[in-house]
Protein backbone atom coordinates (compact mmCIF):
# COMPACT_ATOMS: atom_id res chain seq x y z
CA UNK A 1 0.00 0.00 0.00
CA UNK A 2 1.73 3.26 -1.09
CA UNK A 3 2.04 6.13 1.34
CA UNK A 4 -0.17 9.15 0.66
CA UNK A 5 0.83 12.84 0.65
CA UNK A 6 -1.13 16.09 0.79
CA UNK A 7 0.63 19.19 -0.56
CA UNK A 8 -0.77 22.66 0.23
CA UNK A 9 0.74 25.52 -1.77
CA UNK A 10 0.62 29.21 -0.85
CA UNK A 11 1.81 32.17 -2.88
CA UNK A 12 3.18 32.77 -6.34
CA UNK A 13 3.85 30.73 -9.48
CA UNK A 14 7.41 30.14 -8.27
CA UNK A 15 5.97 28.31 -5.29
CA UNK A 16 3.63 26.36 -7.55
CA UNK A 17 6.66 25.26 -9.57
CA UNK A 18 8.50 24.27 -6.36
CA UNK A 19 5.47 22.20 -5.39
CA UNK A 20 5.71 20.34 -8.69
CA UNK A 21 9.28 19.40 -7.72
CA UNK A 22 8.21 18.38 -4.20
CA UNK A 23 5.50 16.14 -5.69
CA UNK A 24 8.02 14.70 -8.15
CA UNK A 25 10.48 13.79 -5.39
CA UNK A 26 7.71 12.23 -3.31
CA UNK A 27 6.35 10.16 -6.16
CA UNK A 28 9.84 8.85 -6.96
CA UNK A 29 9.90 7.73 -3.31
CA UNK A 30 6.64 5.84 -3.86
CA UNK A 31 4.19 8.33 -2.35
CA UNK A 32 0.89 9.02 -4.09
CA UNK A 33 -1.39 12.07 -3.73
CA UNK A 34 -4.12 11.81 -1.09
CA UNK A 35 -7.72 12.76 -1.70
CA UNK A 36 -8.04 14.38 1.74
CA UNK A 37 -6.14 14.81 4.99
CA UNK A 38 -8.07 11.98 6.66
CA UNK A 39 -6.12 9.42 4.61
CA UNK A 40 -2.59 10.78 4.49
CA UNK A 41 0.89 9.91 5.72
CA UNK A 42 2.60 13.22 4.92
CA UNK A 43 1.29 16.79 4.87
CA UNK A 44 3.54 19.50 3.41
CA UNK A 45 2.78 23.22 3.52
CA UNK A 46 4.80 25.01 0.82
CA UNK A 47 4.68 28.53 2.19
CA UNK A 48 4.82 32.18 1.15
CA UNK A 49 6.15 35.15 3.10
CA UNK A 50 5.32 38.14 0.91
CA UNK A 51 2.53 39.39 3.19
CA UNK A 52 1.89 39.12 6.90
CA UNK A 53 -1.69 38.03 6.21
CA UNK A 54 -0.41 34.95 4.35
CA UNK A 55 1.92 34.06 7.23
CA UNK A 56 -1.03 34.36 9.62
CA UNK A 57 -3.09 32.02 7.43
CA UNK A 58 -0.30 29.45 7.41
CA UNK A 59 0.06 29.50 11.19
CA UNK A 60 -3.72 29.18 11.38
CA UNK A 61 -3.55 26.07 9.19
CA UNK A 62 -0.76 24.64 11.35
CA UNK A 63 -3.02 25.19 14.35
CA UNK A 64 -5.79 23.22 12.62
CA UNK A 65 -3.33 20.41 11.89
CA UNK A 66 -2.42 20.06 15.56
CA UNK A 67 -5.51 17.89 16.12
CA UNK A 68 -4.71 15.89 12.98
CA UNK A 69 -1.20 15.22 14.29
CA UNK A 70 -2.59 14.18 17.67
CA UNK A 71 -4.90 11.65 16.01
CA UNK A 72 -2.23 10.51 13.52
CA UNK A 73 1.06 10.56 15.45
CA UNK A 74 2.89 8.54 12.78
CA UNK A 75 1.98 11.00 10.01
CA UNK A 76 4.65 13.56 9.09
CA UNK A 77 3.90 17.30 9.08
CA UNK A 78 6.37 19.42 7.08
CA UNK A 79 6.81 23.10 6.22
CA UNK A 80 8.84 24.31 3.24
CA UNK A 81 9.23 27.46 1.18
CA UNK A 82 9.73 31.17 1.71
CA UNK A 83 8.18 31.53 5.17
CA UNK A 84 10.50 28.83 6.47
CA UNK A 85 13.45 30.84 5.11
CA UNK A 86 12.47 34.03 6.93
CA UNK A 87 14.81 35.17 9.72
CA UNK A 88 13.48 34.29 13.17
CA UNK A 89 10.69 32.07 11.87
CA UNK A 90 12.15 28.83 13.26
CA UNK A 91 11.92 30.15 16.84
CA UNK A 92 8.35 31.25 16.20
CA UNK A 93 7.44 27.89 14.69
CA UNK A 94 9.03 25.93 17.52
CA UNK A 95 6.97 28.04 19.93
CA UNK A 96 3.62 28.08 18.10
CA UNK A 97 3.77 24.81 16.15
CA UNK A 98 6.08 22.33 17.90
CA UNK A 99 4.12 19.47 16.31
CA UNK A 100 5.79 20.20 12.93
CA UNK A 101 8.25 17.37 12.16
CA UNK A 102 10.24 18.90 9.29
CA UNK A 103 11.15 22.42 8.23
CA UNK A 104 13.21 23.11 5.10
CA UNK A 105 13.82 26.29 3.16
CA UNK A 106 13.96 27.44 -0.45
CA UNK A 107 17.66 26.64 -0.97
CA UNK A 108 17.66 22.94 -0.05
CA UNK A 109 14.50 21.60 -1.64
CA UNK A 110 16.59 19.01 -3.46
CA UNK A 111 17.43 17.43 -0.09
CA UNK A 112 13.84 16.49 0.68
CA UNK A 113 14.49 12.75 0.33
CA UNK A 114 17.36 12.77 2.83
CA UNK A 115 15.48 14.96 5.29
CA UNK A 116 12.37 12.77 5.17
CA UNK A 117 14.53 9.72 5.88
CA UNK A 118 15.80 11.42 9.04
CA UNK A 119 12.25 12.26 10.12
CA UNK A 120 11.07 8.70 9.49
CA UNK A 121 13.87 7.46 11.73
CA UNK A 122 12.39 9.47 14.61
CA UNK A 123 14.26 12.79 14.36
CA UNK A 124 12.69 16.27 14.30
CA UNK A 125 14.47 18.12 11.49
CA UNK A 126 15.02 21.85 11.01
CA UNK A 127 17.28 22.49 8.01
CA UNK A 128 17.18 25.98 6.52
CA UNK A 129 20.28 27.08 4.66
CA UNK A 130 21.29 30.68 5.28
CA UNK A 131 22.77 31.07 1.78
CA UNK A 132 21.79 29.76 -1.61
CA UNK A 133 23.88 27.03 -3.26
CA UNK A 134 24.39 25.92 -6.83
CA UNK A 135 21.34 25.32 -9.02
CA UNK A 136 20.41 21.64 -9.01
CA UNK A 137 19.16 20.46 -12.41
CA UNK A 138 17.00 17.52 -13.50
CA UNK A 139 14.93 17.19 -10.35
CA UNK A 140 11.73 15.17 -10.91
CA UNK A 141 8.44 17.03 -11.24
CA UNK A 142 4.74 16.29 -11.39
CA UNK A 143 3.35 18.74 -13.93
CA UNK A 144 -0.12 20.19 -13.85
CA UNK A 145 -2.90 20.35 -16.42
CA UNK A 146 -1.04 19.45 -19.59
CA UNK A 147 -1.84 22.88 -21.07
CA UNK A 148 0.39 25.32 -19.16
CA UNK A 149 3.83 24.53 -17.75
CA UNK A 150 6.10 26.62 -15.51
CA UNK A 151 9.84 26.76 -16.22
CA UNK A 152 12.29 28.46 -13.88
CA UNK A 153 14.95 30.37 -15.77
CA UNK A 154 16.57 31.96 -12.71
CA UNK A 155 16.32 32.17 -8.94
CA UNK A 156 16.73 34.96 -6.40
CA UNK A 157 16.63 38.74 -6.60
CA UNK A 158 19.24 41.49 -6.21
CA UNK A 159 16.91 44.50 -6.31
CA UNK A 160 16.09 44.93 -2.59
CA UNK A 161 12.98 47.05 -2.98
CA UNK A 162 12.48 48.52 0.47
CA UNK A 163 9.08 46.84 1.06
CA UNK A 164 9.95 43.36 -0.24
CA UNK A 165 11.11 40.28 1.70
CA UNK A 166 11.87 38.18 -1.42
CA UNK A 167 15.65 38.81 -1.67
CA UNK A 168 16.02 37.70 1.95
CA UNK A 169 14.16 34.40 1.44
CA UNK A 170 15.04 33.52 -2.16
CA UNK A 171 18.68 34.56 -2.13
CA UNK A 172 20.81 36.33 -4.73
CA UNK A 173 20.25 36.06 -8.48
CA UNK A 174 21.41 32.87 -10.20
CA UNK A 175 20.59 32.01 -13.81
CA UNK A 176 20.09 28.55 -15.24
CA UNK A 177 22.19 27.42 -18.19
CA UNK A 178 20.36 28.36 -21.41
CA UNK A 179 20.87 24.89 -22.88
CA UNK A 180 19.08 23.36 -19.88
CA UNK A 181 16.17 25.78 -20.31
CA UNK A 182 15.86 25.16 -24.05
CA UNK A 183 15.99 21.40 -23.48
CA UNK A 184 13.28 21.57 -20.82
CA UNK A 185 10.99 23.84 -22.86
CA UNK A 186 11.42 21.72 -25.99
CA UNK A 187 10.58 18.59 -24.00
CA UNK A 188 7.40 20.20 -22.66
CA UNK A 189 6.35 21.25 -26.16
CA UNK A 190 6.90 17.71 -27.42
CA UNK A 191 4.70 16.46 -24.57
CA UNK A 192 1.88 18.69 -25.80
CA UNK A 193 2.03 21.69 -23.46
CA UNK A 194 0.67 24.74 -25.27
CA UNK A 195 1.82 27.55 -22.98
CA UNK A 196 5.19 27.87 -21.30
CA UNK A 197 5.51 30.38 -18.46
CA UNK A 198 9.12 31.41 -17.81
CA UNK A 199 9.64 32.23 -14.14
CA UNK A 200 12.08 34.39 -12.22
CA UNK A 201 11.90 37.04 -9.53
CA UNK A 202 13.23 39.41 -12.21
CA UNK A 203 13.49 37.67 -15.58
CA UNK A 204 15.11 40.74 -17.15
CA UNK A 205 18.25 40.02 -15.11
CA UNK A 206 18.59 36.60 -16.72
CA UNK A 207 22.11 35.79 -17.86
CA UNK A 208 24.06 37.91 -15.38
CA UNK A 209 27.02 35.86 -14.22
CA UNK A 210 26.73 33.24 -16.97
CA UNK A 211 29.69 32.50 -19.22
CA UNK A 212 27.32 31.90 -22.14
CA UNK A 213 26.97 35.62 -22.84
CA UNK A 214 23.20 35.48 -23.32
CA UNK A 215 20.59 37.77 -21.82
CA UNK A 216 16.84 37.52 -21.52
CA UNK A 217 16.16 38.84 -25.04
CA UNK A 218 18.57 36.26 -26.46
CA UNK A 219 16.90 33.47 -24.49
CA UNK A 220 13.49 34.53 -25.79
CA UNK A 221 14.76 34.41 -29.36
CA UNK A 222 16.22 30.94 -28.87
CA UNK A 223 12.97 29.62 -27.42
CA UNK A 224 10.94 31.29 -30.16
CA UNK A 225 12.92 29.26 -32.70
CA UNK A 226 11.66 25.93 -31.35
CA UNK A 227 9.23 23.96 -33.50
CA UNK A 228 5.62 23.39 -32.52
CA UNK A 229 2.35 25.10 -31.69
CA UNK A 230 2.87 26.89 -28.39
CA UNK A 231 2.98 30.21 -26.59
CA UNK A 232 5.61 31.71 -24.30
CA UNK A 233 4.86 34.02 -21.38
CA UNK A 234 7.15 35.23 -18.60
CA UNK A 235 7.08 36.86 -15.19
CA UNK A 236 8.10 38.89 -13.30
CA UNK A 237 9.70 41.93 -14.98
CA UNK A 238 11.32 44.88 -13.21
CA UNK A 239 10.99 48.10 -15.25
CA UNK A 240 14.55 49.23 -14.49
CA UNK A 241 15.99 46.26 -16.42
CA UNK A 242 13.41 45.97 -19.19
CA UNK A 243 15.42 46.77 -22.30
CA UNK A 244 14.16 47.70 -25.76
CA UNK A 245 15.98 44.58 -26.99
CA UNK A 246 13.41 42.53 -25.04
CA UNK A 247 10.58 44.55 -26.60
CA UNK A 248 12.03 43.92 -30.06
CA UNK A 249 12.39 40.20 -29.31
CA UNK A 250 8.65 40.09 -28.56
CA UNK A 251 7.80 42.21 -31.61
CA UNK A 252 9.70 39.90 -33.96
CA UNK A 253 8.51 36.62 -32.50
CA UNK A 254 5.93 33.99 -33.46
CA UNK A 255 5.37 32.45 -30.04
CA UNK A 256 6.00 35.12 -27.39
CA UNK A 257 2.76 36.66 -26.15
CA UNK A 258 2.21 40.39 -26.60
CA UNK A 259 1.51 40.98 -22.92
CA UNK A 260 3.82 43.20 -20.87
CA UNK A 261 3.40 43.10 -17.10
CA UNK A 262 5.56 45.92 -15.73
CA UNK A 263 4.88 46.74 -12.05
CA UNK A 264 5.16 50.51 -11.57
CA UNK A 265 4.15 50.36 -7.83
CA UNK A 266 3.69 54.15 -7.57
CA UNK A 267 3.38 57.21 -9.79
CA UNK A 268 5.28 59.56 -7.49
CA UNK A 269 9.03 59.98 -7.90
CA UNK A 270 9.38 60.67 -4.19
CA UNK A 271 7.63 57.41 -3.29
CA UNK A 272 9.52 55.43 -5.96
CA UNK A 273 12.78 56.62 -4.44
CA UNK A 274 11.68 55.53 -0.96
CA UNK A 275 10.68 52.18 -2.44
CA UNK A 276 14.21 51.83 -3.88
CA UNK A 277 12.82 51.10 -7.34
CA UNK A 278 15.73 52.68 -9.32
CA UNK A 279 13.58 54.43 -11.95
CA UNK A 280 11.35 57.51 -12.08
CA UNK A 281 7.90 58.03 -13.53
CA UNK A 282 9.25 59.72 -16.65
CA UNK A 283 11.50 56.74 -17.53
CA UNK A 284 8.63 54.32 -16.88
CA UNK A 285 6.20 56.25 -19.04
CA UNK A 286 8.74 56.43 -21.85
CA UNK A 287 9.23 52.66 -21.64
CA UNK A 288 5.50 52.02 -21.97
CA UNK A 289 5.34 54.39 -24.94
CA UNK A 290 8.15 52.43 -26.62
CA UNK A 291 6.36 49.13 -25.95
CA UNK A 292 3.15 50.35 -27.57
CA UNK A 293 5.00 51.86 -30.52
CA UNK A 294 7.02 48.71 -31.25
CA UNK A 295 4.31 46.13 -30.44
CA UNK A 296 0.95 47.52 -31.64
CA UNK A 297 -2.00 45.86 -29.96
CA UNK A 298 0.01 44.73 -26.93
CA UNK A 299 -1.62 44.71 -23.52
CA UNK A 300 0.16 46.36 -20.60
CA UNK A 301 -0.63 45.52 -16.99
CA UNK A 302 0.93 46.66 -13.74
CA UNK A 303 1.05 46.43 -9.94
CA UNK A 304 0.40 49.42 -7.67
CA UNK A 305 0.89 49.76 -3.91
CA UNK A 306 -1.39 52.28 -2.18
CA UNK A 307 -0.44 53.93 1.10
CA UNK A 308 3.32 53.40 1.19
CA UNK A 309 4.81 55.15 4.26
CA UNK A 310 4.99 58.89 3.69
CA UNK A 311 2.65 58.91 0.68
CA UNK A 312 0.61 62.12 0.78
CA UNK A 313 -2.26 63.36 -1.38
CA UNK A 314 0.13 64.90 -3.94
CA UNK A 315 1.97 61.58 -4.28
CA UNK A 316 -1.27 59.70 -4.75
CA UNK A 317 -2.43 62.28 -7.30
CA UNK A 318 0.72 61.44 -9.29
CA UNK A 319 -0.28 57.78 -9.28
CA UNK A 320 -3.81 58.61 -10.44
CA UNK A 321 -2.36 60.83 -13.16
CA UNK A 322 -0.04 58.03 -14.30
CA UNK A 323 -2.80 55.44 -14.71
CA UNK A 324 -4.90 57.91 -16.69
CA UNK A 325 -1.98 58.59 -19.04
CA UNK A 326 -0.75 55.00 -19.32
CA UNK A 327 -4.21 53.41 -19.64
CA UNK A 328 -3.25 49.98 -18.37
CA UNK A 329 -5.33 47.00 -19.46
CA UNK A 330 -5.38 45.96 -15.79
CA UNK A 331 -3.72 46.92 -12.53
CA UNK A 332 -3.26 44.64 -9.54
CA UNK A 333 -3.65 46.97 -6.58
CA UNK A 334 -2.56 46.40 -3.00
CA UNK A 335 -2.75 48.32 0.24
CA UNK A 336 0.71 48.60 1.77
CA UNK A 337 1.28 46.54 4.87
CA UNK A 338 4.67 46.40 6.62
CA UNK A 339 6.73 43.22 6.31
CA UNK A 340 9.06 42.49 9.23
CA UNK A 341 12.68 42.39 8.13
CA UNK A 342 12.35 44.96 5.34
CA UNK A 343 13.65 48.57 5.48
CA UNK A 344 10.17 49.98 4.84
CA UNK A 345 8.88 48.30 7.99
CA UNK A 346 11.09 50.67 9.99
CA UNK A 347 9.59 53.81 8.44
CA UNK A 348 7.47 55.70 10.95
CA UNK A 349 5.28 57.98 8.80
CA UNK A 350 2.50 55.44 8.19
CA UNK A 351 -0.55 56.41 6.14
CA UNK A 352 -3.80 56.14 8.17
CA UNK A 353 -5.81 53.00 7.29
CA UNK A 354 -8.86 55.13 6.39
CA UNK A 355 -6.86 57.10 3.82
CA UNK A 356 -5.37 53.91 2.34
CA UNK A 357 -8.81 52.35 1.97
CA UNK A 358 -10.33 55.44 0.36
CA UNK A 359 -7.44 55.89 -2.07
CA UNK A 360 -7.53 52.23 -3.04
CA UNK A 361 -11.22 52.57 -3.93
CA UNK A 362 -10.51 55.69 -6.01
CA UNK A 363 -7.71 53.93 -7.84
CA UNK A 364 -9.73 50.79 -8.53
CA UNK A 365 -12.72 52.76 -9.81
CA UNK A 366 -10.53 54.65 -12.26
CA UNK A 367 -8.71 51.54 -13.43
CA UNK A 368 -11.93 49.54 -13.83
CA UNK A 369 -13.29 52.28 -16.08
CA UNK A 370 -10.13 52.22 -18.22
CA UNK A 371 -10.10 48.41 -18.41
CA UNK A 372 -13.70 48.36 -19.62
CA UNK A 373 -13.03 51.05 -22.22
CA UNK A 374 -10.06 49.11 -23.62
CA UNK A 375 -11.95 45.82 -23.63
CA UNK A 376 -14.87 47.36 -25.52
CA UNK A 377 -12.48 48.23 -28.35
CA UNK A 378 -12.14 44.47 -28.91
CA UNK A 379 -15.84 43.87 -29.57
CA UNK A 380 -16.35 42.51 -33.08
CA UNK A 381 -12.73 41.40 -33.42
CA UNK A 382 -11.58 37.81 -33.91
CA UNK A 383 -8.88 36.80 -31.43
CA UNK A 384 -6.77 33.68 -30.99
CA UNK A 385 -7.70 31.95 -27.72
CA UNK A 386 -5.95 29.10 -25.92
CA UNK A 387 -8.80 27.03 -24.46
CA UNK A 388 -8.01 26.11 -20.85
CA UNK A 389 -11.16 24.10 -20.15
CA UNK A 390 -14.67 24.55 -18.86
CA UNK A 391 -15.84 27.62 -17.01
CA UNK A 392 -16.00 27.31 -13.23
CA UNK A 393 -19.64 28.36 -13.15
CA UNK A 394 -21.10 26.85 -16.34
CA UNK A 395 -19.96 23.48 -17.71
CA UNK A 396 -21.34 24.37 -21.17
CA UNK A 397 -19.05 27.39 -21.37
CA UNK A 398 -15.36 27.19 -22.24
CA UNK A 399 -12.72 29.52 -20.80
CA UNK A 400 -9.49 30.58 -22.45
CA UNK A 401 -6.97 33.38 -22.83
CA UNK A 402 -5.94 35.63 -25.66
CA UNK A 403 -2.28 36.23 -26.44
CA UNK A 404 -2.69 39.52 -24.51
CA UNK A 405 -3.82 37.54 -21.42
CA UNK A 406 -7.49 38.48 -21.48
CA UNK A 407 -9.99 35.87 -20.31
CA UNK A 408 -12.59 34.85 -22.89
CA UNK A 409 -15.76 32.81 -22.22
CA UNK A 410 -17.63 31.15 -25.09
CA UNK A 411 -19.74 28.09 -25.86
CA UNK A 412 -18.05 25.13 -27.50
CA UNK A 413 -17.38 21.40 -27.25
CA UNK A 414 -15.17 20.24 -24.33
CA UNK A 415 -12.71 18.58 -26.72
CA UNK A 416 -11.42 22.04 -27.64
CA UNK A 417 -9.53 22.18 -24.30
CA UNK A 418 -5.83 22.62 -24.95
CA UNK A 419 -6.32 23.93 -28.47
CA UNK A 420 -5.78 27.34 -30.06
CA UNK A 421 -9.02 28.56 -31.64
CA UNK A 422 -10.35 31.77 -33.15
CA UNK A 423 -13.15 33.45 -31.19
CA UNK A 424 -15.28 36.44 -32.23
CA UNK A 425 -15.65 38.86 -29.30
CA UNK A 426 -19.32 39.73 -28.86
CA UNK A 427 -19.35 41.46 -25.47
CA UNK A 428 -16.73 43.08 -23.26
CA UNK A 429 -16.85 43.50 -19.52
CA UNK A 430 -14.28 44.86 -17.09
CA UNK A 431 -12.41 41.61 -16.44
CA UNK A 432 -13.86 39.22 -19.01
CA UNK A 433 -14.59 39.01 -22.73
CA UNK A 434 -17.48 36.98 -24.11
CA UNK A 435 -17.45 35.50 -27.57
CA UNK A 436 -18.51 32.84 -30.03
CA UNK A 437 -16.84 30.47 -32.42
CA UNK A 438 -16.92 31.62 -36.07
CA UNK A 439 -19.66 29.97 -38.15
CA UNK A 440 -18.47 26.93 -40.10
Amino acid sequence: MPKKYLLLTYGCQMNERDSETIAGILEVLGYRPADNKDDVDLVILNTCSVRQTTENRIFGKLGELKQFKRLNPDAVLAVSGCMAQQPGILDKMNRLAPHVDLVLGTHNLHRLQELLARVNSGEKVREVWEHEGEIVEELPAVRGSGIRAYVNIMYGCDNFCSYCIVPYVRGRERSRDPEEIVREVDGLIQRGFKEIMLLGQNVNSYGKGLCAGIGFAGLLRELDGLEGEFRIRYMTSHPKDFSLDIVDAVAGSRHICEHFHLPVQAGSNRVLKRMNRHYNREAYMDLISQVRERVPGASVTTDIIVGFPGEDEADFADTMDLIEKMRFDAAYTFVYSPRAGTPAARLEDAVPPKDKKENLARLMNAQNRISLELNRELEGKTLEVLVEGGSRTNPKTLSGRTRTNKIVLFEGPPELAGRLVDVIITEARTWTLFGSLPPK
